[in-house]
């Protein structure tokens, strides 16, 4: 199937230019129309006919009877070892921040001696800059990650 419309680009006397779906969109612009390929739209497959349990707010497809279960145990388990990962990663990443963080000294970053041009200095300020971001930003992920844990 095939949608159609009819695109305008507008250029007003001040030079700025809108694109609009009219012609008239602004009384002073010069308009004219915009040549676009034909967009090809696919329409959304229709669902099967659902039983009236699933309309009823349960699953729309229940779990087949051979689906192969977990027992309460072994996903006690997994759940275990998730969490003691995700909190051996935030001790590390933690433990990196504070690094950036004392090598960062408040923005001003003590210089080293192979920085004796000063914008390899800004550079390297720059960069730990943005690695105190990143790092941050993975603290804050890794600590979403342990609140969505089951206990």
């Amino acid at each position: 199937m095939a949608a159609q419309a009819q695109v305008w680009r507008c250029e007003s006397p001040g030079g700025g230019v809108e694109y609009s779906n009219n012609a008239s969109s602004s009384r002073d612009a010069r308009c004219r129309a915009v040549d676009l390929p034909n967009l090809t739209t696919i329409p959304v497959p229709k669902l099967p006919a659902q039983s009236g349990a699933a309309k009823g707010g349960a699953a729309a497809t229940p779990t087949p009877a051979g689906f192969p279960r977990v027992d309460a145990g072994a996903q006690r388990s997994r759940d275990l070892d998730r969490r003691r990962i995700l909190e051996d990663e935030l001790r590390k990443e933690e433990a990196r921040l504070g690094e950036l963080r004392a090598e960062f000294n408040g923005g001003e970053p003590e210089r080293r001696g192979d920085e004796r041009n000063y914008q390899r200095y800004l550079d390297r300020v720059q960069r730990l800059k943005d690695d105190i971001a990143r790092s941050e930003s993975s603290v804050a992920s890794l600590k979403r990650e342990m609140t969505s844990l089951r206990d």
